[in-house]
């Protein structure tokens, strides 16, 4: 009987160890491996094969959308997200199959493409700076509502603005006028993160299009958030839109014009004027970034140009354009207009 007493004492200490390590086992995998919900399967819309699209400001895209099945009574509703603003949509376009509307300011540059009887996809022209983002085809049928989403993106440069006042000086909007008024629109964090990629490095903060702060560092440095920190996308976060204040970091694509530089020693009234007579106006900093990007515009000779700031375009570094080994628009800030003379950059529409 003891025997048996100990080998039943045995086997319940064993049980119990089971039963325990069996729960412990189950608490880990309902927090570290929780089964993933399966995305809702389509029924009547075709899912993409491709949902990221890219363009450049001028040009025309499609953004394909396809019926498997077209129910009795159906429409199809495109709209485009909002990224700066959780679960706004900007209503593009609606149509039954038969008839369609257009909405808001792309109504006059969008409409849908119809290949086939079963295709709803939605063919945009002109494209602008405002466009780049991502966009929704829903079909809606009652209680079997579809929807696919795809991004559209911009081939273009991001570069920092820096007030005429000095650093850190743009309230949130602010930096949007000031992007806009150089030809451009606040980055998104995106095209941010891939200028970065691309070599952007820049030690000052900047607003971005969702309202949030950063700056990209390449180069980790005491100044910049450390040496020790690994380089990056550095982050302050969402920041107080009204009050706080940072640099801007903005974003354009391809121009249809042409930059050229004028020489001559100008102030910046005369530089204007000068523009002006060879029926062109000076150019925006947004601009010059975009010939320098995409037309490869090198010049190593400073410029105005139309926010009062004098710079020039390098794309082959060399010692006695800057003493920079990386290629881009280098800057002599803000001179004064008045006294100051240099050659102004023009821009001339094609």
């Amino acid at each position: 009987m003891k025997d048996t007493g100990c080998l039943t004492t045995h086997i319940l200490s064993m049980f119990f160890l089971f039963v325990s390590c069996f729960s412990w086992n189950s608490a880990i995998y309902n927090n570290n491996q929780r089964p993933q919900v399966r995305p809702k399967g389509l029924h009547y819309l075709v899912r993409p094969v491709q949902t990221e699209f890219f363009t450049r400001r001028g040009g025309n895209v499609t953004l394909p959308c396809l019926l498997r099945v077209k129910p009795n009574n159906y429409k199809v509703k495109w709209t485009k997200l909002e990224e700066d603003k959780l679960g706004v949509e900007n209503l593009i376009l609606i149509t039954n199959g038969v008839q369609q509307r257009g909405y808001g300011p792309l109504a006059v540059r969008s409409s849908l493409r119809r290949v086939n009887p079963m295709e709803s996809s939605l063919h945009i022209t002109d494209v602008s700076l405002d466009d780049d983002g991502s966009y929704r085809c829903e079909l809606i049928n009652g209680l079997e509502d579809e929807s696919i989403t795809l991004t559209l993106h911009l081939e273009g440069v991001v570069f920092p603005l820096q007030n005429v006042n000095g650093r850190y000086k743009y309230k949130y909007y602010e930096a949007e006028k000031a992007c806009e008024d150089q030809d451009a629109r606040l980055a998104t964090f995106s095209q941010l993160y891939k200028a970065w990629l691309n070599g952007l490095d820049w030690c000052n903060a900047g607003w971005l299009k969702d309202g949030t702060v950063h700056y990209p560092i390449i180069h980790s440095r005491e100044q910049c958030g450390g040496k020790e920190l690994l380089p990056g996308i550095r982050s302050y976060g969402q920041r107080d839109k009204i009050n706080d204040q940072f640099d801007a970091f903005c974003f354009t694509s391809t121009i249809k014009g042409q930059v050229y530089f004028t020489k001559g020693r100008k102030t910046f009234r005369d530089a204007v004027q000068s523009c002006q007579s060879q029926g062109a106006e000076i150019a925006t900093v947004g601009q010059l970034y975009a010939a320098w990007h995409f037309s490869r515009l090198d010049r190593c000779d400073g410029g105005w140009l139309a926010d009062g700031s004098v710079r020039f375009p390098i794309t082959t570094p060399r010692a006695r354009c800057g003493g920079l080994l990386e290629p881009g628009v280098r800057s002599f800030g803000y001179p004064k207009k008045a006294l100051r003379s240099y050659g102004v950059y023009c821009y001339h529409i094609k």
